[in-house]
């Protein structure tokens, strides 16, 4: 996977490179030669498409020339126009001449409406004024230009693609700060690795889709070696999808059984149970208080269910030998999506998963001994979600009991009754607080909100590349604990399986916005039905950037 890094460790990054013989300007036109097979990839073909470099004065601007030069061997017809005039020597520049691509000095008299005209009509416009280096706020000339052409572009009936390199300028970096006059993104080529800064809210907004450009690096780089933030690409998951040979039944493929729902949240249950055969699980069983079974199973007729006794329809707490004592074999639990958090239920957690001969005489079950030993004897891997996190802390030291393996799917919310941490913490530090709780809690964490972030007890952290709306909605959590349960019963391990459900999640929100043609209309069932096609979108790679706009040819 990629590196999410800060503008000084790519800095040193850089410095190693160079060092080991990968020079600059090697770095250079790998990096500009990788934004063109970006754009290709991304848009489909470029030949006689009109395309605007817009260059700054330094290596980012070096970049975008490299860009204009392979661009323009796809068959693009391509302008470039300089912030500020580049000295003679520079072989990037007089590539380009030589290749009779027009350059404009936007120095010069009558340049300006030069470039007012070709704004009008660009059907894709690349931003290589300032690179990672620069911060809030922009001064000078180029600052001018980039307002002059965000003004244009956003004014225009039919809005251009727009390709930022490395990112958007005037975004900072490290910090996601952006100055007014940066350009929203269509998609943002960014290089060798992520920059913490693109990640980051409001700089985030303003990125688009994220590529990482290769620039020629050694993975085994010092400087990256030891970095465990990463960013996961459809490159990277498709090896973990769980193999679907024709020789098969539905045991092949798992059981996870679903135990969720209350009189109040019977909807939780059934979200978690179909997403869970969405993602390919073989067999689902779905145990429920006895007083919505009625209501659920008419909506999911695939399932087998587990009537559970129930106390005002909440499970009670008896329920927890019942479940023992039917569960059979599972590969797969998920836990607590719809519970509500009455006295019953909490019983019937802490019988659940501290059983003993006070709870279960006549079964005669010892004591925990160790460490995630003995709930991991008689549960399968569990995820445990919604309800069930907030019961956990009336447990105490709760996180001897998870069965090893398990994973937690807080929202912010419940993190921060799990964790004693305010919210405004948690925020501030997503990242820290999910590898640190990972890691004392020994599960894999999953710290749900904009940019997901999945941390394991090693420390190995995965940042989610989806923040849409459309998961801004009551149930979309129950769906991502059956993904990630369907994943776990196929026998996928705990950390792939969350960073892949999440992934999945992530990509079926944004499927679901596009069927709807807006975020607004999208419900919780909408991702869950979506979640088939993003598990075929990915299994195929097909792009989810839009086209150049059909009225882009000149």
């Amino acid at each position: 996977m990629a590196k999410i890094v800060s503008v000084g460790t790519m800095r040193d990054v850089e410095k190693e490179a160079d060092a080991s013989g990968l020079a600059y300007d090697r770095m250079m036109e790998n990096a500009g030669h990788s934004v063109a097979r970006a754009m290709a990839k991304e848009f489909g073909p470029l030949a006689g498409q009109r395309i605007l470099v817009l260059a700054g004065p330094g290596n980012n601007g070096g970049d975008g020339l490299v860009a204009a030069h392979w661009l323009a061997l796809e068959g693009a017809e391509v302008v470039v126009f300089l912030t500020k005039e580049r000295a003679s020597s520079d072989s990037n520049l007089r590539r380009l001449l030589g290749g009779r691509i027009p350059v404009h000095d936007l120095a010069q008299e009558g340049e300006r409406a030069e470039f007012d005209r070709e704004l009008r009509r660009t059907a894709c416009f690349v931003d290589a004024v300032f690179g990672t280096g620069t911060r809030p706020p922009l001064k000078g000339v180029p600052a001018d230009l980039l307002a002059q052409a965000k003004a244009r572009l956003e004014d225009r009936e039919t809005p251009p693609i727009v390709v930022s390199v490395d990112c958007p300028s005037g975004l900072d970096c490290d910090t996601g700060e952006v100055a007014p006059q940066a350009i929203r993104a269509t998609l943002t080529v960014t290089l060798a690795a992520v920059k913490k800064g693109l990640l980051r809210f409001p700089g985030a907004e303003y990125v688009g889709k994220i590529i990482v450009g290769d620039i020629g690096l050694d993975p085994d780089t010092p400087a990256l070696k030891g970095i465990e933030s990463e960013f996961p690409t459809p490159e990277d998951l498709r090896p973990w999808l769980p193999e679907r040979p024709r020789l098969s039944h539905k045991g092949t493929f798992g059981r996870a059984v679903i135990v969720a729902g209350s009189v109040n949240f019977p909807g939780a249950a059934v979200l978690a149970a179909r997403s869970a055969y969405r993602v390919g699980a073989g067999l689902v069983t779905v145990a429920v208080p006895s007083a919505i079974y009625p209501v659920a199973a008419a909506q999911i007729p695939e399932a087998t269910w587990m009537i559970l006794p129930d106390e005002l329809g909440v499970i009670a707490a008896e329920a927890a030998e019942i479940l023992l004592r039917e569960m059979g074999e599972a590969q797969a639990m998920v836990l607590g999506p719809g519970f509500g958090q009455q006295k019953t239920t909490a019983e019937f957690l802490r019988r659940m998963l501290s059983p003993g001969p006070s709870a279960y005489p006549h079964l005669g079950f010892p004591l925990p001994q160790h460490r995630n030993e003995p709930a991991s004897v008689r549960w399968p891997r569990m995820l445990i979600d919604a309800d069930a996190l907030k019961l956990l802390r009336q447990l105490g030291a709760w996180w001897d009991l998870l069965p090893s393996g398990s994973v937690l799917t807080p929202h912010p919310g419940e993190m921060a009754i799990l964790s004693g941490l305010s919210r405004d913490e948690i925020q501030a530090d997503r990242e820290g607080v999910a590898r640190r709780f990972a890691k004392e809690w020994n599960v894999v964490l999953v710290l749900k909100g904009a940019f997901s972030i999945v941390a394991s007890p090693q420390g190995r952290m995965a940042t989610i590349p989806f923040a849409t709306p459309a998961l801004a909605r009551a149930g979309t959590g129950d769906v991502l604990s059956g993904t990630i349960g369907g994943l776990l019963a196929q026998g996928v391990p705990s950390w792939e399986a969350a960073v892949l459900g999440a992934y999945l999640h992530g990509w079926a929100g944004e499927l679901a916005a596009d069927e709807w043609g807006s975020t607004a209309p999208v419900t919780a069932g909408d991702v869950s039905e979506t979640i088939g096609e993003a598990l075929s979108e990915l299994e195929a790679h097909r792009s989810r950037t839009p086209a150049f706009p059909r009225d882009s040819r000149p």
